[in-house]
């Protein structure tokens, strides 16, 4: 295909862009995977800039050999598992019911969805109702808070306006289906592309989070692993207590301190990096179809 002067101009300046834009995100996921795996010394000294320098994955086995790492790990799955699937559930439930035009008082209970996604009551009111309904240091405290997200509704109910005909509904209804019934039987099955969306949206919500652990949480038996890596990156030098005493004496260290750091973030954002190519499909045209109003 054959492009004039100012068509060639703007593709060439498009792609100059998308490149200098995927090398801006590609670069600190590089740098950090290599900085994981580097030496110490090289790191102390400013020679890792792009390739590892002096391999070695000493950082990645204190990294597995501590329990409370390992521990913080197993505790961000199970919330990121639970917090996804009550999630996006909730979704599903609440945006195909306000997608039904024969819902009564439809518009209200729109409004009052609203409320919320526009307003938010504070932390300290917040703190007060997960006390009051005795939530506190238990993993429910991580899980339930925000657990339905207002706009993860309104791209589910768009989804449902858009690809549930009404004449699919009378005709289930003709044929003695009750509501719950073709619901299940029916909109879940035609729902994968919205439901990879929203467990997306859920997981990496819910995976990324510490604020909620930090408020609710005193057991550290129950911090999530980002919890952890906050608190390992916001000290200048490490407790040993923290990693594990076996290792008391190497991570004292500041350079080994500053290569574990990398080597935590890398091992935080792997969960992630597997799921996504697994929903990318289902999200690409969840997302779309969802958002087209």
């Amino acid at each position: 295909m054959r492009y004039s002067g100012g068509d060639a101009t703007f593709m060439v300046t498009t792609y100059i862009l998308l490149a200098v834009f995927t090398l801006s995100v590609l670069y600190p996921l590089i740098f950090v995977v290599s900085a994981s795996v580097s030496s110490a010394d090289a790191l102390t000294r400013g020679e890792v800039w792009f390739w590892p320098v002096g391999v070695n994955v000493d950082a990645y086995a204190e990294v597995l050999g501590s329990p409370r790492l390992v521990r913080g790990f197993l505790n961000s799955v199970l919330y990121t598992v639970l917090g996804s699937a009550i999630g996006t559930f909730l979704t599903l439930l609440a945006g195909y019911v306000l997608s039904r035009d024969d819902l009564p008082f439809r518009r209200i209970l729109m409004f009052f969805f609203l409320i919320p996604f526009l307003f938010s009551a504070g932390i300290i009111p917040t703190y007060m109702i997960v006390n009051a309904l005795g939530l506190m240091d238990s993993i429910w405290a991580v899980v339930l808070p925000g657990v339905l997200n207002v706009f993860n509704m309104i791209i589910t109910m768009t989804f449902y306006r858009l690809n549930i005909p009404k004449e699919m509904l009378e005709a289930a209804q003709v044929d003695g289906a009750t509501d719950f019934r073709f619901f299940f039987r029916m909109a879940i099955p035609l729902s994968k592309p919205i439901i990879a969306v929203n467990v997306l949206f859920y997981a990496i919500t819910q995976w990324n989070s510490w604020f909620n652990a930090l408020l609710y949480l005193s057991d550290d038996t129950l911090f999530p692993l980002q919890l952890v890596l906050r608190d390992i990156l916001t000290q200048s030098q490490v407790d040993p207590s923290m990693i594990g005493g076996d290792v008391s004496e190497l991570i004292r260290r500041k350079e080994l301190f500053d290569k574990l750091k990398y080597a935590l973030i890398v091992v935080a954002m792997i969960p992630p990096m597997i799921a996504y190519p697994f929903v990318q499909k289902h999200f690409t045209k969840g997302a779309l179809i969802g958002s087209l109003k």
